[in-house]
């Protein structure tokens, strides 16, 4: 699906733009089919910006958690590009909730790559916040963050003894509808795949010459068994990123996109409740006036 579009009156959804300038850089992209010549181009900004994010922090390379899905594998390919396979240390923090098979992937991206990793299991840890707190335990959402956090502060624990930065694997499908941990999955130094839509992360994955299998692994977060993004979200990603592209971050009204997209006016109106009600989550934490 090619989708182009121009946005000359960008429409103000809860000052969307700026709620969003935390995670999202610049302007996005016109097409979601990217071309060959587009996707190297990508390549080749992702890897100098990684590059350049190291050398600007004067760190010796990057910590980078493992999951097995697309965007980690996709940020792992380019990472290694960008600054060889000494540059990147890879962490795989599987917990009781976690497919093994999908760490498995994770465990063979790093082999494939040839990088250093270390597998921790975080269960133990998060078992001791739930010991502390029992009441909270049963909560599904509450306990799912838990592993999402520690995972989060591995990352930093990792980094800061090996002087590396944190690289994110948050995409801009991700970013726009807040489909993160606060503090968790985006408690990182950059995100090198930031701008791009779920389905572009696909594309540049093919382009990078990462397994199909991998490509076309069903998105999860890892915070409870059976999770997927989509049954979560309540739309998939195709679907949910040609919404974003022509309605949110598009001029297209909710009838335009309807007749575009061949979707329903309840798909769309649940997308906006996504990205209007994760606004807390692109901003910086708010403080009264001076005034």
């Amino acid at each position: 699906m090619a989708i182009s579009y121009s946005n000359p009156n960008r429409r103000t959804m809860s000052e969307l733009d700026d709620e969003r300038s935390i995670f999202l850089q610049g302007e996005p992209p016109l097409d979601l089919t990217l071309s060959d010549a587009e996707l190297q181009r990508t390549r080749e900004r992702i890897t100098d910006f990684i590059a350049d994010t190291v050398e600007a922090a004067g760190a010796d390379g990057a910590v980078l958690g493992l999951s097995g899905g697309i965007d980690s594998t996709t940020t792992a390919y380019l990472a290694v590009e960008a600054l060889g396979t000494d540059g990147l240390h890879g962490l795989l923090m599987p917990s009781e909730v976690n497919d093994p098979e999908t760490m498995s992937d994770a465990e063979r991206v790093a082999e494939d790559l040839g990088i250093e990793y270390d597998v921790i299991e975080i269960q133990p840890i998060a078992e001791t916040f739930f010991d502390r707190y029992p009441e909270a335990a049963d909560d599904r959402m509450a306990a799912g963050n838990v592993y999402v956090r520690t995972r989060a502060v591995l990352n930093y624990f990792v980094a800061n003894h090996e002087n590396r930065i944190v690289l994110g694997t948050g995409n801009r499908s991700e970013a726009m509808t807040g489909y993160f941990t606060k503090y968790g999955d985006q408690a990182v130094d950059c995100n090198p795949i930031g701008n791009l839509y779920k389905m572009q992360v696909r594309q540049l994955a093919t382009h990078l010459g990462v397994p199909h299998d991998l490509v076309m692994q069903t998105p999860t977060a890892g915070m409870w068994v059976g999770q997927t993004d989509e049954e979560e979200m309540g739309v998939d990603y195709d679907t949910l990123d040609g919404i974003l592209a022509l309605h949110v971050d598009g001029p297209l009204s909710v009838a335009a996109t309807v007749r575009a997209l061949d979707v329903t006016a309840d798909q769309i109106h649940r997308v906006v409740e996504l990205v209007e009600g994760s606004e807390h989550k692109r901003s910086m934490p708010p403080a009264p006036s001076r005034e």
